[in-house]
């Protein structure tokens, strides 16, 4: 069996925080007195929480209140957030092929655990406060076969960390090798599959129940390759 190292998102690819992330955003309004469209950002989640808080308060205030944002979390937010449909089970198909599993988001690392405890989804490493670059040095480090996102810069870290490998050593490499990680994107998240496409996905799936049937086949071209077994 060729080995892999999925790496999976973590908002609106196992978490639908958009509940919880509203949520916080009230508060947060509320305790601060500044203004919080709270319902639209949840359009825009993926990038740093610095750049959503820099639409609603001044430079100077940006980092205090993303310090806030961050305390007052966990107490509007994680039990809030519900699972994605087979988030569960694509944990468990990587396992059960031999895989490692490796979650890398842009959140705060102490809450991204919070929400996977909260789930039980168990992930053999999270990386926390990765995003863009963040999630390239992420993949490598880790040696991430397949990354699995929601939003096209998810994509397009994954093609960055393909770009990234080193060259391959003389004789023959599986598939999995040669590319690098693998893009795979869900349509949970507010992209759509020419978004998703765009940003550099090899596949799109709608959700994550789909992936260990695409698991399977990944799994079977990169054995049938020559050097394998």
């Amino acid at each position: 069996m060729v080995p892999i190292v999925v790496g999976f998102d973590l908002d609106l690819t196992l978490v639908d925080s958009r509940p919880g992330i509203v949520a916080t955003y009230r508060a947060l309004s509320a305790r601060t007195g500044v203004y919080i469209d709270a319902d639209s950002t949840a359009t825009r989640l993926g990038p740093p929480l610095d750049v959503e808080l820099a639409l609603w308060f001044p430079a100077g205030d940006v980092a205090p209140a993303a310090n806030q944002f961050r305390e007052i979390y966990r107490d509007f937010a994680i039990t809030t957030s519900p699972a994605l449909p087979g988030a569960t089970e694509a944990f468990a198909a990587v396992r059960a092929r031999g895989g490692t599993v490796v979650v890398i988001t842009g959140k705060y690392e102490p809450n991204a655990r919070r929400h996977l405890d909260h789930l039980g989804l168990a992930a053999d490493a999270v990386v926390g406060w990765a995003w863009a670059d963040g999630k390239v040095s992420a993949l490598e480090e880790h040696g991430a076969t397949v990354y699995v996102g929601d939003h096209p810069a998810d994509m397009a870290a994954a093609r960055a960390a393909r770009l990234a490998a080193p060259p391959p050593p003389s004789g023959p490499r599986s598939q999995l090798d040669r590319v690098g990680a693998a893009a795979v994107g869900v349509g949970t998240g507010e992209h759509s599959v020419e978004e998703l496409i765009a940003g550099g996905a090899d596949v799109v799936m709608p959700d994550l129940t789909y992936l260990p049937a695409w698991l399977d086949e990944y799994l079977a071209a990169a054995a049938a390759l020559p050097g394998r077994s």
